[in-house]
């Protein structure tokens, strides 16, 4: 596999997987590579995996190339594993970081603190024509704060403090964040079968 196809518009993530890929020879392209719009892919699964294959055996299937895609959320222990796959809009249809913490600040905000332990969820998922969609997943295990603090990142990382650490996600640098994070654990386990399929060929 020469090429595949990143299926988002964040350049950041990108350059993530390009720098992580370019040592096998992997040429990495996103959906901002495309001459035409890309419109959307509807996320209409129940779990990350589900999400992530959608998203990658959509674009896989209309352009007849390997396609890598990934979905990542928090789920809380207290809260039944929510917001889970709804964590972009758990406050309402509108994408609006602090309100979805708010939310959850308000839903735990008598819980123990075994109900606070939580954990980011990222689930990588390779769509190949011709082939099974291969998926892998990473985690990045914490709790929940009683108040947010911080000023880096975004989503819940003002409120998620990762094991090991006394400060939340928010107030690490982005590069303590990114060697600990959900997605570089399941970019991890990609770079494992990458490396696999380079030797193969």
């Amino acid at each position: 596999m020469k090429e595949l196809i990143i299926a988002t518009k964040n350049e950041g993530k990108v350059k993530e997987f390009r720098d992580m890929f370019s040592k096998y020879g992997v040429q990495i392209k996103s959906l901002l590579d495309f001459d035409e719009e890309i419109e959307d892919i509807e996320e209409y699964g129940t779990t990350f995996e589900q999400n992530a294959a959608i998203k990658a055996e959509a674009i896989s299937t209309e352009y007849n190339v390997p396609v890598l895609a990934d979905d990542s959320g928090l789920e809380i222990d207290g809260l039944n594993g929510a917001p889970g796959v709804y964590s972009a809009r758990y406050a309402g249809e509108e994408k609006d970081d602090q309100k979805n913490i708010e939310k959850v600040l308000s839903e735990l905000k008598d819980s123990t603190e075994e109900a606070r332990a939580a954990r980011f969820v990222c689930a990588a998922a390779v769509a190949r024509p011709g082939n099974d969609t291969f998926i892998k997943k990473g985690f990045c295990e914490g709790r929940i704060t009683l108040d947010q603090r911080g000023e880096n990142g975004f989503g819940y990382d003002p409120i998620f403090v990762p094991e090991g650490s006394n400060r939340t996600l928010a107030e690490h640098t982005p590069e303590e964040k990114n060697s600990i994070s959900h997605r570089k654990h399941a970019i991890l386990q990609l770079e494992e079968w990458i490396k696999e399929q380079a030797e193969m060929e």
